[in-house]
């Protein structure tokens, strides 16, 4: 599973920089960077990515790539 394009780009346009994201998320700023970017695969409903999506206010619905999830499924 990914994060969804729509966290990926809330996190960008956000006002608040990936630290204070992070901080607010209870995650270091590396991490966040590496879900983000795809570094870090999360698991269905992370809790970290979870967490992300709340600081920039998304539900848990927008924070996963459900066409990702589906690929990866089927292997």
């Amino acid at each position: 599973m990914r994060v969804s394009q729509k966290l990926r780009n809330a996190v960008r346009l956000s006002d608040l920089r990936v630290y204070e994201i992070a901080h607010r998320a209870g995650l270091h700023p590396s991490m966040v960077s590496k879900l983000i970017h795809g570094a870090e695969i999360p698991k269905p409903r992370d809790k970290r990515v979870i967490a992300i999506g709340r600081v920039v206010g998304l539900p848990e619905s927008a924070c996963f790539d459900p066409a990702k999830h589906e690929e990866e499924r089927h292997d």
